[in-house]
């Protein structure tokens, strides 16, 4: 199943995206996607409905330096465990959103990802056990202002800015993480090219990690690293993140 959520001719709405490319279905789904989703009756044309990013997170985690290649370009050696930091839900932007360079920094980069979205509370959770607490995955830009990130020497500044989360375009629910291609374009132009097993941590031993450390509730992200590759964008440009069976997240970047 592909969830997301739209601005409709009738609201805003968490929907079910059903059909063929280019002809697909939105159904209205009853208050929130999780558990066994009930339907309003209510369709739209995809086409006419304003993609949303398609969670709104309680928070959002994510996974510092989880593909050797990275850690390297950062030049730092790969961690023996999982390094997690956290974003504002107030980062969170959808689809087509713009990602907004504040003034106070000269190097903004992208960071493709792909994110796990948590379905049901849950704490320590066995890494054989992740896929049950699991509602689905989308796509994600984990956006750093980089010279920031240098200058504190922690990252919350940098990873924190309003639009600096860019989910979406939907949440895939039937989906196997371990094996995909994901790939950063800008300007069409292939930055970020890589595979999901080349990730330190699996999914399960991130949502392992994290759980033991904190309370995870139904719409929390977590983003699990970036491959090699990151880069700067500049006001003018257009990211577009991609990762294999789910699809492609695009955002244009302005200066504020």
């Amino acid at each position: 199943m592909k969830l997301g959520r739209v601005a409709s001719p009738d609201g805003v709405a968490f929907v079910s995206v059903e059909g063929e490319e280019g002809q697909e279905i939105a159904r209205e789904i009853a208050e929130h996607p999780f558990g066994d989703p009930t339907f309003t009756g209510r369709t739209w044309k995809l086409a006419d409905t304003r993609p949303l990013a398609p969670i709104l997170a309680t928070k959002i985690i994510a996974i510092g330096k989880n593909y050797a290649a990275h850690a390297a370009e950062m030049g730092s050696e790969a961690p023996a465990d999982p390094v997690i930091f956290s974003k504002p839900n107030t980062s969170i932007i959808g689809p087509g959103a713009a990602i907004v360079r504040p003034p106070s920094s000269e190097r903004v980069d992208f960071e493709g990802e792909l994110a796990i979205v948590i379905g049901r509370p849950c704490k320590d959770v066995p890494a054989a056990k992740a896929k049950d607490v699991i509602l689905g995955y989308t796509v994600a830009n984990d956006v750093t202002a980089r010279d920031q990130q240098a200058y504190d020497g922690q990252w919350t500044r940098a990873k924190g800015y309003d639009t600096f989360c860019p989910l979406g375009p939907w949440i895939v629910t039937d989906f196997d993480p371990s094996d995909v291609v994901i790939r950063t374009e800008l300007d069409g132009e292939v930055k970020q090219s890589s595979r999901t097993s080349l990730m330190l941590h699996s999914v399960g031993e991130i949502v392992e990690w994290v759980s033991r450390v904190m309370t995870l509730l139904p719409g929390d992200v977590i983003l699990t690293g970036t491959p090699e590759g990151i880069g700067p964008m500049v006001a003018g440009q257009t990211v577009s993140v991609t990762v294999e069976g789910i699809g492609t997240l695009s955002n244009p970047v302005i200066d504020k």
